[in-house]
């Protein structure tokens, strides 16, 4: 029984994390984006059903379809009842807000045409670019309040505010999930792209869930990116540069950590672990990503991905230096200059590096931090040891203060060995 209980704990945050986001979407087009509560409560009630029958009678051989079979029958429900509602309510219904329960499916076609419509609707110019990112990561990509923080620098209580007008400004619009058109699609695309970066940026390097690397969450931006490369009115270069860029990453993704979870450098990654399949997909995107002459953001990333699974020669650095100069000017962040750093240090030696960190001085990042200890390792243990500790007061993430404390050791059984 307690093996049973241990195995619930496991399935249901992994299903909701699946399934969600894709039931959600296919109840969305059926209620229409003004009742996206209704779609939410449907799809919030199915799982709530599923871990108290499931604790009782055990887990069923297809979970998944036994959660698709309860929401279609909650949602018909849903429709029985609404029949004896007042007359404002059957009026709506009438006028095709709320689509009929005889149209009603959860295929696989269904749900991946409701989640591509329902990433377009949910970017909606009613609101603000940033905060049609932070409700899509919400509804689509089942993000927390603390994840969409952390995906934005920015505080909880923030999130909660842009979040809470945007359903406002959603659910007074009557935008409808089955009326894109092509003007619709190319002027939200760049939004649906940022959001599917940070949902992949989520899942390769966690900030949340103690976890360093959260592989569900890179398979569902790769399936969503590769539904837009499927479509022609979103099979575009940048689409195609930001599912190369994901390709590549993935490929290092099971060399990235041990079977502790605990971070390996790039140096010390087993290159045997890298999936040449994904690299090969990677090279296929990326060619197809230069099919014009638009340059963006993804293209700079997936060329600095590509090189990373390349084997080392003379020039490998000096290209992935030139990709980051290149990024630094069309759009600086911390994050990318601290990668730079790294690049920097490949062709200019640690000592240069660190002058260069130095001038940058984000003493609140735990990534300068970590950075700065790597580059002190072998010329100033002391320091990096110093940073080190600084980089774990610093962050959140046990995983992350587990590792940087076994390096920290390791340095110190350096000192003394000497």
């Amino acid at each position: 029984m307690e093996e049973e209980a241990n195995s619930l704990q496991e399935l249901l945050p992994h299903l909701f994390r699946q399934e969600y986001a894709k039931m959600t979407a296919v109840l969305c087009r059926h209620f229409g984006l003004k009742h996206i509560e209704i779609a939410e409560d449907i799809a919030s009630e199915t799982f709530l059903k599923a871990s108290e029958n499931w604790a009782i009678n055990g887990i069923p051989k297809k979970p998944a379809a036994w959660l698709y079979t309860v929401a279609r029958n909650k949602t018909k429900d849903y429709f029985k009842h609404l029949s004896i509602f007042e007359s404002q309510i059957k009026n709506e219904l009438s006028t095709g807000k709320i689509q009929e329960e005889q149209q009603f499916e959860f295929d696989n076609q269904h749900i991946a045409d409701s989640q591509l419509a329902m990433i377009f609707a949910v970017c909606n110019p009613a609101n603000s670019a940033e905060a049609q990112i932070c409700l899509a990561l919400q509804i689509l990509c089942g993000f927390s309040v603390e994840e969409i923080a952390n995906a934005f620098l920015a505080k909880p209580e923030t999130i909660k505010k842009r979040l809470l007008r945007a359903r406002t400004n959603l659910r007074n619009d009557s935008f409808q999930l089955n009326s894109l058109t092509e003007t619709d699609i190319k002027s939200r695309v760049e939004t649906v792209l940022k959001t599917l970066y940070l949902l992949f940026n989520e899942g390769y390097f966690s900030k949340t869930n103690n976890q360093l690397i959260r592989k569900e969450l890179c398979s569902e931006a790769v399936r969503l990116t590769l539904m837009l490369i499927e479509n022609p009115l979103t099979n575009t270069p940048k689409s195609n540069a930001l599912l190369a860029l994901m390709c590549f990453q993935s490929s290092r993704l099971d060399a990235r950590i041990n079977n502790k979870g605990e971070a390996i450098v790039y140096e010390q990654q087993d290159k045997k672990l890298w999936d040449k399949s994904l690299m090969e997909r990677g090279n296929y995107y990326l060619v197809n990503a230069f099919d014009g002459n638009e340059i963006s953001k993804y293209h700079l990333e997936a060329g600095i991905a590509y090189w990373h699974t390349t084997p080392d020669d003379e020039s490998k650095w000096q290209h992935i230096l030139q990709l980051y100069d290149q990024l630094m000017l069309m759009e600086s962040s911390p994050v990318i200059a601290l990668n730079r750093i790294f690049a920097f240090a490949k062709v200019y030696g640690n000592e240069k590096a660190i002058s260069e960190a130095e001038k940058l001085n984000p003493n609140e990042s735990n990534y300068y931090h970590q950075l700065l200890g790597y580059l002190y390792a072998d010329q100033d243990i002391e320091k990096a040891i110093s940073h080190y500790g600084q980089a774990i007061k610093l962050t959140k993430s046990k995983t992350e203060k587990q590792t940087l404390t076994k390096e920290i050791e390791r340095l110190y059984n350096k000192k003394t060995s000497h």
